[in-house]
Parts: structure tokens; C-alpha cells; sequence
């Protein structure tokens, strides 16, 4: 029971500080030590010590003997992980425009709707929606992934996407940006339903290629 507990809390513990990183919190080149992240997590430092051990093996941090160095992610790693993900989700949307069910269908669609909600609503009052909106873009790629019917797909390409947390969150602050995203997502979700591979892998590349092109563009 109690080595559940500490894997459960080594877990929340790896989670939290993935996600302080990737969106910044942690700037690149900062040092984090045990006892400092003990302190300012409140948990003892052997959680901290294997969250640490599983950051370094996803290459956002670095030991030294000074403590655990942020890298993060830079423009150059950026650009790779979207080389990767143009090709691959292209592959993956093709897969899926072959074996998506009705029921698939309906769950990319209510994300579809709720995006579309958030988007109007921004531009209707001027509100910021980025958070909605991302995290729906998430889901929308998730379930694309998913119902490639490809584990290997699928275990390849989340962890990519979540990396890319930060930058495309900044990117979703631009209301253009985020309709014409949406105006991408709604495509491919046609070519799905057509059950269209050609178009769905089409369709995906150059979606992916727009994301890039968006966030690139910007200082990072």
C-alpha cells in the first residue's frame, strides 16, 4: 500500500513539474534542486528525486552537479517535433478516415461544436477563450490519434503534441489563428466522415504545416 501511494504521488509530482516547465514557469537554464521543490511542493524529496530521474529521460531537464537544469523546449526542438508530427498525423488521420465508426464521428463532432462555441464567443465579446480552446484542440488531436486504431500512432504523437503546450497556447491567443485552426479541424473532420484518406492526410499536413509556420513566426 505505501509503494502506491509513492508511485501515485511520484506520478502527480512528474505531471505538475512537466507542466510548469513546458509552459514556462521554469525558464530555461534554471536550477532545480530536491530541496528546493520539496519545499515548494510540500512532499519529501523521494517523489521529487524519481519525477526528476523521469524528466531527465524526457530530455527537459538536465543533471548536473549543481542541481537538475531546465532545458525545456527550444525553437530548434520545435521544428523538428513538428516534422515529425506533419508526417506521422497525416498518416494517422488516413488511418482513421478508414476505420472511424458513427460513434467516433459524434465525439470528434461535440469537440468540434465546443470549439466553434468558444471561438464565436471571443469574437462576439472580446473575451479570452485560449484555454478553452486549446485544450479542445488538444482533445480534437487526441481522439484523431485514437481512432487511428494505432497504439504505436498514438503513444508517438500525444507526447509531441503535449510538449508543444506553451507555444500552442500563445498561439490560440490569436483569434485569427485560432478560427482558422478551427476552420482546418472542421476539413478533416469531413474527409473522416467521407471516410476520405487521401484527404484526411492532405488535410492534417497542412494543418500541421499552418501550426508551424504560426508558431514559428513568433519569438519563442
Amino acid at each position: 500500500m505505501k509503494e502506491h501511494k509513492s508511485i501515485s504521488i511520484a506520478d502527480q509530482i512528474f505531471e505538475q513539474l512537466e507542466h510548469d516547465i513546458l509552459i514556462g514557469k521554469y525558464q530555461r537554464g534554471e536550477i532545480l534542486t530536491e530541496l528546493k521543490l520539496s519545499e515548494t511542493l510540500g512532499v519529501s524529496r523521494t517523489p521529487i528525486r524519481e519525477a526528476i530521474r523521469r524528466l531527465e529521460q524526457e530530455h527537459i531537464i538536465e543533471e548536473t552537479s549543481r542541481g537538475a537544469v531546465v532545458i525545456g523546449i527550444s525553437k530548434e526542438d520545435l521544428f523538428d517535433m513538428y516534422e515529425i508530427r506533419m508526417h506521422l498525423e497525416g498518416l494517422a488521420a488516413a488511418r482513421t478516415a478508414r476505420s472511424i465508426t458513427d460513434d467516433g464521428l459524434s465525439k470528434m463532432k461535440e469537440v468540434l461544436d465546443l470549439q466553434r462555441y468558444y471561438v464565436d464567443k471571443t469574437d462576439a465579446d472580446n473575451s479570452d477563450n485560449s484555454d478553452n480552446i486549446k485544450n479542445l484542440d488538444s482533445e480534437f488531436h487526441r481522439l484523431l490519434y485514437i481512432f487511428s486504431g494505432s497504439k504505436a500512432y498514438y503513444d508517438t504523437l500525444l507526447p509531441i503534441h503535449k510538449k508543444m503546450i506553451k507555444y500552442r497556447k500563445a498561439s490560440m491567443k490569436s483569434h485569427s489563428r485560432a478560427r482558422q485552426s478551427l476552420n482546418e479541424h472542421e476539413g478533416i473532420y469531413h474527409a473522416l466522415e467521407h471516410h476520405d484518406p487521401e484527404l484526411a492526410q492532405k488535410l492534417t499536413i497542412e494543418h500541421a504545416t499552418r501550426a508551424r509556420d504560426s508558431i514559428l513566426e513568433k519569438e519563442i
